[in-house]
Formats: structure tokens, C-alpha cells, sequence
């Protein structure tokens, strides 16, 4: 195609340079492009420049155009006016100030040689032609992969994708690429047939279809087409996206996994086999395991086995073993396989022994030695019952036992090398030996008829029983090796003058203690604590108190209501005093203000009951 245009460019210069040969023997100058070109739906202007020595003013220009072989009239101009219009063209052409002509709405059609000849009357003095040119760009290629894929083993060049491009001119030709590179066709590797279709419109649908063999590598490769079409005399190219296709190919590996890594498998966790084969698509799993009588156990039955991985649940000891994978390719029936390793890290048989095993008394000593059996190195920790650290190693040594240091212990065993694994025994040193009162309520001071709560605790191993010499309600709690007992009781006379026996006993013995009751208003050395913020107030309204007495006493001496001289002096402490005596009483009225108002300036103390009431004269 590009031969025929430069051939055709020749032959366009070669009858231009005749023309003017002659043109010039005629003394008529007319000039021409070779080449004018236009986008389809656009305008072509056509110029066509002339000089002659006679100058007429009845100079004319008749435009052709060629049609094949023929040539035909498309118009004649006089001055700037179109006469004898072609029908073709009508209302498509138009002329400019420089004479040039211009085609709108330029089609595909329009694409041929016009030729511009000047006349003067019916004499022609020359002519020169232009070969209109028409484009349309295509539109961007679309590029659709294989559905079915590719397969490696293919004897048939497999397809790989279809590429098309609309509504070019000239026809426009697609190329192929993979990974950036053109390819070009081989004898049974690589074709690429293409087919051109004229539309109704004048312009070219271009289609390709791309057939190549594949290789697994190809899995990743990216096929794009493109198309290339002239412009303006420059070769312009536009291309479409990548795509990737599917490649099928059998497996060169097998590779079996244990997740997570074996080295920290431990009993209790969860473990995943995972199968992988390097094929596609992909193979038929299964799993085996060997038994100890060396022959190989099916798995394909469990959960997801035949999708390549094996789930092992709170896998133990047993867990432990050889495992293997087998693929079956069903194209070629081919069967690869491949074995791995699973250790499960444990620790079993934790044992606590005592030394001595015989039951323990008080004052005793004891020996606590923990063993447990694993292939891994352990740790040893001795623990209380709220998990704290007592000692580490795996023996324990407790001297002077007594109840208080009866407890539970556990014997924790660890593997350092297996985070998260380890195992517990627990353990109880529980001292024997008769009961032992360490708290009661004795004495208790109480009042007649009072409801009272007598409090009676024991501490002792084998749990004892407590028992009342009395009658009561009791209620009973237990924390470790102690025990509680709190007996409610009316106070009677017979309670108050035997008091009341509390009785603790066990298989190994018995305690017993009395508790005295005492009535609270016989005691002499009862001492109440003093708020001192109400002796405080006590004294101050003492004070106020004597204050206003002395102010009254003084306004009825000066009114002349009490005389003051001997005459008149009476003695007012005397039981039967008159009615004007002052005699001033001042009573605290809780217990704890008169034991406050006992203390004497020197702190010298004095029963309440010589307190409970003061007496003022005033008179002195």
C-alpha cells in the first residue's frame, strides 16, 4: 500500500512538472499541491493558483474530478460564483477568496484526484490536478482473552485472544505483543490471522485473532494488541489493554507443611497439613499416616482432606508421626507424593510425692518432691492457692509445720523450649492434731434479758465439731482449718451465774473453754471513751450558766432585793430553805459527760456516781 502511494506521489509530480512545462509555453503559471488531506466529516480545501500574461477578465476555472479512468465535471467558476454545480457535490462546495475549493462534510468517497483547469473562453491554457487524501482514525482496539485457557499439553495451537478495531480509513492493520514484545508468526508456534470488512459507511473494521503455545511460564504473561493507521503522512499507533490468560499445566513439586512450625507443636493444639501442588489445575489430595505396624492409615475422609489440607484437632501424644501427601493429575493420571514429620511436644505423668507420707502433726516437717516425664528439659515451680510463686525447682522442703501453714500447693511443670506448654498437681499438706480455741468472747459484759452473740473459734485437722453448753441459735464458717461458731443467747440468771461452755472436738481430741458474762451496772472500773467535743460543750454551758446566774444575783443586789448585810445572810444549803434561795443543779445527761467531768484539775478520776449531780452556793 505504501509502494502505491509513493508510486502514485511520482506520477502526480512528474504530470505536475509536464503541466507546467506547458503552462510556461503558454505563458500560464498554475501551481497545485500534490496532496491535500482531510478527517472524514470535515472540510478539504483545494487550492489551485494561476498567473497568465494576457490577464482576461474572461478567465474561467472548471474543476474535475477522476472516477477511475473517467474524468467528470464537478464544477465551473466565474470570478467567485459555482455555475454547472455536479449533483454529487451540491451544497458541499464553496469558494474562497484565493480561488481555492472547498469540499465540507468530507466522506470516504471524496477520496480522489481533482483536477484544475483554466480557460479563457473555449480555450483551455491549462490544467493541474491534487489527490484528496481522506482519513478517520479507528477506534481503540478491544482485546477479549480465551475463556477456555491454554493448555501446555495441547496438540493444537490454542487460542489466546481476539482483537478488533472499528471505523477506520484507510484500512488499518493490527499487530500482536506479549510482555511488551511483537510477535510474529512461526509455522506451528505462532498465528495471527487478521480480517478487513468494509463497512456501509466507507470505513474498515479490522479483526485479529492471536494463536500461540504456551508454556507454565506464560501464567504470568500479559497479551495486548494494536492497531496502526496513517496520519497526515505519519504512521500512528493505538493500543488496547493487557490481558492475562488461564495456562493449565501438570506439577514438577509437591510440598507438605505443617502449620504452625512442628518444632512448636504442643499437645492441645490445633494443627494444619497443608499439600501444595505446582499444577493447574489443581490435583486430587489424600493423606495417609503410618501406624506402628509400619502400614499406611487413609485420612482422605477427613474435613477438606481432598482440598489439600489435613485439620488435626487438639492433637496429643498418638498425633506424633509420619505423614504423607499423595497427588493424582487426572489428565495424565500421574501420581507424585511427598512425606513430613509432625512431633508433638508433651508432658505427661506429673507426680507429687510426700516424705514423710504418714499424716502430719504440728511441729512436723515435710518433703515435696515433683516429677513428670517429657523428651523436652522442664521447669518446676511450686505455687499457692492464689498462683503465687513459693519456691522453684522441683522439691520443696516446709519445717515446724503447724494448722496455720496447712495449705493446697501445686507443682507446676513448664517447657521452656515449648511456649505454653505445661502441666499442673496439685497438692494438699494438711497438718492433724486436736482442736485449738484461738479466739472466744470471754468475759462479755452484758445486761439482763439482752440478746447476745457468744463467739467461739477453733482451728484443728480433721475438720471439728463444735458444741454449746447452752441452748441457742448457732451458725457455723469454715475458712481453711478454721472454724467459727457464733451462738445467740437471751441472757438469763442461770446463763449469767454458769456461764457458757464452748466444746471443740475431732477424731484426735478435744478443747474446751468458758465464757464469762458479766452485768455491765455492777462494774467499778467502767470506763466509757469521752468525746471531747461534748466535754467541751459541757464546760462552756457550765460557764454561760454561772455567768447569767451571777449577772441576776448582782441586778437584784442593786434593786435592794437581797440584803447583803449580816442581818440578812441565810444560809441556802439547807433542806428547808425559803423559796427565794438560789440553788443552781446541773445534771449531764449521758454517761459519757459525767465520766469526762470526773477528771479533777490534777486528772485525778472519781466514780460517776459522785458525779452525777453538783450542787452550786452562790452565796460564798
Amino acid at each position: 500500500m505504501a509502494g502505491g502511494r509513493r508510486a502514485a506521489g511520482l506520477a502526480l509530480r512528474w504530470g505536475c512538472c509536464l503541466l507546467l512545462c506547458c503552462a510556461a509555453a503558454s505563458s500560464l503559471e498554475l501551481s497545485m499541491p500534490a496532496v491535500v488531506e482531510a478527517e472524514a466529516g470535515g472540510t478539504a480545501s483545494i487550492e489551485c493558483n494561476f498567473y497568465t500574461a494576457e490577464n482576461g477578465s474572461s478567465t474561467s476555472i472548471t474543476w474535475f474530478y477522476m472516477d477511475r479512468n473517467n474524468r467528470v465535471r464537478l464544477c465551473r467558476i466565474a470570478g467567485s460564483e459555482i455555475l454547472e454545480e455536479n449533483v454529487d457535490y451540491k451544497g458541499r462546495l464553496s469558494v474562497g477568496k484565493d480561488q481555492a475549493l472547498s469540499i465540507s462534510r468530507v466522506t470516504v468517497q471524496d477520496a480522489r484526484t481533482f483536477v484544475c483547469q483554466v480557460g479563457e473562453g473555449s480555450r483551455v491554457l491549462g490544467e493541474n490536478q491534487t489527490r484528496l487524501h481522506v482519513y478517520k482514525v479507528p477506534e481503540a482496539p478491544e482485546i477479549v482473552a480465551s475463556s477456555g485457557g491454554a493448555s501446555v499439553r495441547s496438540s493444537e495451537i490454542p487460542e489466546i485472544a481476539r482483537c478488533v478495531s472499528k471505523n477506520g480509513f484507510p484500512p488499518p492493520n493490527i499487530t500482536w505483543h506479549k510482555n511488551g514484545e511483537q510477535l510474529q508468526p512461526e509455522e506451528d508456534t505462532v498465528k495471527m490471522p487478521s480480517t478487513l470488512t468494509r463497512e456501509s459507511s466507507g470505513l474498515y473494521t479490522v479483526s485479529s485473532t492471536l494463536f500461540a503455545r504456551v508454556t507454565r511460564e506464560d501464567r504470568h504473561s500479559l497479551y495486548h494488541c494494536a492497531v496502526h493507521y496513517w496520519l497526515r503522512g505519519q504512521r500512528r499507533t493505538a493500543e488496547s489493554r493487557r490481558v492475562g490468560i488461564t495456562v493449565f499445566y501438570p506439577a514438577k513439586h509437591v510440598k507438605l507443611q505443617v502449620l504452625p512450625s512442628s518444632a512448636l507443636v504442643k499437645e492441645g493444639d490445633d494443627v494444619k497439613l497443608v499439600c501444595e501442588a505446582d499444577s493447574n489445575p489443581a490435583p486430587v489430595y489424600s493423606f495417609l499416616k503410618r501406624g506402628l505396624d509400619d502400614v499406611w492409615h487413609d485420612l482422605s475422609s477427613l474435613p477438606d482432606a481432598s482440598s489439600g489440607v489435613l485439620n488435626l484437632h487438639g492433637v496429643n501424644k498418638s498425633s506424633s508421626g509420619l505423614y504423607k501427601c499423595q497427588t493424582l493429575d487426572l489428565d495424565d493420571m500421574k501420581q507424585m507424593e511427598k512425606d513430613v514429620e509432625l512431633v508433638v511436644n508433651y508432658i505427661e505423668g506429673v507426680h507429687v510425692k510426700m516424705e514423710p507420707s504418714s499424716p502430719l502433726r504440728e511441729g512436723d516437717s515435710v518433703r515435696l518432691s515433683c516429677n513428670a516425664h517429657s523428651p523436652l528439659s522442664l521447669d518446676y515451680q511450686w505455687r499457692d492457692e492464689k498462683d503465687r510463686t513459693v519456691a522453684r525447682g522441683n522439691q520443696l522442703f516446709l519445717s515446724n509445720l503447724t494448722f496455720e501453714t496447712s495449705r493446697n500447693l501445686s507443682c507446676k511443670v513448664m517447657a521452656p523450649s515449648v511456649p505454653g506448654l505445661e502441666q499442673s498437681k496439685r497438692v494438699a499438706v494438711a497438718v492433724e492434731g486436736k482442736p485449738r480455741i484461738v479466739s472466744i468472747s470471754s468475759p462479755l459484759y452484758v445486761r439482763q434479758d439482752e440478746v447476745v452473740n457468744l463467739t467461739c473459734k477453733a482451728i484443728a485437722f480433721p475438720r471439728p465439731s463444735v458444741h454449746w453448753s447452752i441452748n441457742g441459735t448457732a451458725h457455723e464458717y469454715v475458712e481453711d482449718q478454721h472454724i467459727t461458731s457464733n451462738l445467740t443467747v437471751q441472757v438469763s440468771h442461770d446463763l449469767l451465774r454458769a456461764g457458757a461452755m464452748c466444746r471443740v472436738s475431732n477424731a484426735l481430741g478435744v478443747s474446751e473453754e468458758r465464757i464469762q458474762l458479766l452485768v455491765e451496772s455492777i462494774r467499778k472500773d467502767q470506763k466509757i471513751p469521752e468525746s471531747k467535743g461534748v466535754i467541751i460543750v459541757a464546760i462552756i454551758v457550765c460557764i454561760l450558766v454561772v455567768a447569767v446566774l451571777g449577772s441576776v444575783i448582782y441586778f437584784l443586789h442593786k434593786k435592794g432585793k437581797i440584803p447583803c448585810g449580816r442581818a440578812g445572810k441565810q444560809d441556802i444549803t439547807r433542806p428547808e430553805a425559803r423559796k427565794d434561795k438560789i440553788v443552781v443543779e446541773v445534771k449531764s445527761d449521758k454517761v459519757s459527760e459525767e465520766a469526762g467531768l470526773l477528771q479533777g484539775a490534777n486528772g485525778e478520776k472519781r466514780s460517776a456516781a459522785d458525779q452525777s449531780e453538783k450542787y452550786i452556793d452562790l452565796r460564798n
